[in-house]
């Protein structure tokens, strides 16, 4: 799920675009402070120009504002107050999309370098493109976002298969251990999930 961090002093405003983008999106997380281990796909700043450059570096900056004249360095985008929310909901989406295919969405961790959008995994010590299915993208990213974070279980089953009761731990259990016979080979020095007591750690 992407996540959206948005940055505003005006509170009203801010549960209005919140409650818009979980109607209209709910493919998107959306929040309103910045949580250290959180990955961040896009930064909204709302007529805040003064951290700007520094979030810049992080992820695609949306910047909303009122004057026309305003457009500030580092904002991949420009939005004029009032705009149209479709509209805006789509330039998330095509943003998210760029964002992923480029070199800076790529996540990279021990010897290995996740492509999303492409749906492989390169083994970084000998060239090798993966193929991966789009839940094993899914489960790979969530282990990625909680990094130093062991993962339960159910806390995987949740995010990646949501609420079907069709699917249970043993689902999780099958996935994990296939990636790894795709991925790892079998090969100690391979490893990118270790098992945890109560869950699953990537191994950065």
């Amino acid at each position: 799920m992407p996540n959206i961090l948005l940055l505003t002093d005006d509170d009203f405003f801010a549960e209005d675009l919140c409650e818009q983008i979980k109607l209209y999106a709910p493919e998107f997380e959306i929040f309103r402070e910045e949580l250290p281990l959180k990955t961040y796909h896009i930064i909204i700043f709302d007529e805040k120009t003064d951290k700007i450059k520094t979030f810049a570096a992080k992820a695609p900056v949306f910047f909303l504002t009122k004057d026309e004249n305003l457009n500030p360095a580092g904002a991949s985008h420009v939005f004029i107050k009032p705009f149209k929310l479709f509209n805006f909901l789509d330039m998330l989406r095509a943003g998210i999309n760029r964002f992923e295919n480029s070199c800076d969405g790529y996540l990279s961790f021990n010897r290995y370098q996740l492509r999303p959008t492409k749906k492989e995994i390169v083994n970084l010590k000998n060239g090798e493109h993966i193929k991966l299915t789009e839940k094993e993208v899914a489960m790979i990213k969530y282990l990625y976002n909680s990094k130093g974070r062991i993962v339960g279980k159910n806390e995987l089953l949740q995010e990646v298969w949501g609420y079907n009761p069709d699917v249970t731990t043993h689902t999780i259990e099958t996935h994990i251990y296939r990636l790894r016979q795709k991925v790892e080979h079998d090969n100690p020095d391979a490893q990118m999930i270790m098992t945890e007591e109560g869950g699953y750690l990537l191994k950065f």
